[in-house]
């Protein structure tokens, strides 16, 4: 099960799955091409691009079977009732993957003018719901005696800001919310490791998603930054959930490092 999966890493993850041969149940907001909008604070109410429907496709067209389940972050039993049908169909969830983070308002707002109605909502999102859904894949996992949750954290979960927002920084209720759920991987390492158990954060580093290019075209700055595409991360979660050796349980992995280290996506860089 990957949430977040109608565009961006989420996409690319469940694409990545399929070919290494999962099925797999993809979670999200947009149902159908053209009814994406960013909602994110400089994201203008801009159109997007992806679908569950077009996700669902490609997942069917790399060999998996594919199970499109509407959900947002903030409705806490959507998410449950989302794990239960896949568990109702497919019989459980071998592994999660918890990609998908709220993009409303609130990530890039400076701590003064922040809401605490934006906070609130971020830590609903983005810690709270990873919960919910946690908390309803486990028993099924613990029954088998044996699961993998993937958690898509971020290098502000851990790092300090170079500068304010607007100068090379990041909100205080996205770092905040992310720093929180950064906790969640060791944490059910260390509790349910004996019984079968493996959880891992993936610090994506700047991935260069649909919503990035979109905003990069709309304020005339394409080409100025430049990250991994949305594959590169996807190639090291497929990788994490095949049980590699040489990575402990709880701990967090740097996508781009590692898919360089282990040859598992050709190098962005250079096209090479």
């Amino acid at each position: 099960m990957v949430t977040g999966a109608t565009r961006g890493i989420g996409k690319a993850t469940a694409v990545a799955l399929a070919r290494a041969g999962w099925d797999v149940a993809i979670a999200g907001r947009t149902v159908r091409a053209g009814e994406g909008r960013d909602d994110s604070d400089t994201g203008d109410g801009r159109a997007l691009p992806g679908s569950l429907e077009e996700t669902g496709a490609l997942v069917r067209g790399g060999g998996g079977r594919a199970l499109e389940l509407v959900a947002d972050l903030h409705d806490h039993s959507a998410l449950r009732r989302s794990v239960d049908r896949v568990i109702a169909e497919w019989g459980g969830v071998d592994l999660l993957v918890n990609n998908a983070v709220d993009t409303g308002p609130g990530s890039m707002v400076p701590l003064m003018e922040l809401g605490v109605d934006e906070l609130e909502a971020k830590l609903a999102a983005n810690v709270v719901a990873q919960f919910v859904l946690i908390q309803a894949v486990l028993p099924g996992m613990l029954e088998r005696g044996s699961g993998t949750i993937v958690d898509v954290t971020s290098h502000t979960a851990t790092a300090d800001p170079p500068g304010p927002v607007g100068q090379g920084g990041w909100g205080l209720a996205y770092a905040a919310s992310k720093s929180a759920f950064h906790r969640f991987a060791p944490l059910l390492a260390v509790e349910l490791g004996d019984q079968g158990i493996r959880a891992y954060n993936v610090d994506p580093g700047y991935v260069e998603t649909e919503r990035q290019q979109v905003n990069a075209a709309a304020l005339g700055l394409v080409g100025r930054y430049t990250g991994a595409p949305p594959s590169v991360p996807a190639a090291a979660i497929a990788w994490l959930a095949e049980r590699p050796e040489g990575v402990e349980n709880g701990q967090t992995v740097r996508a781009q490092k590692l898919a360089l280290t282990h040859g598992l996506h050709t190098d962005w860089r250079s096209g090479t």
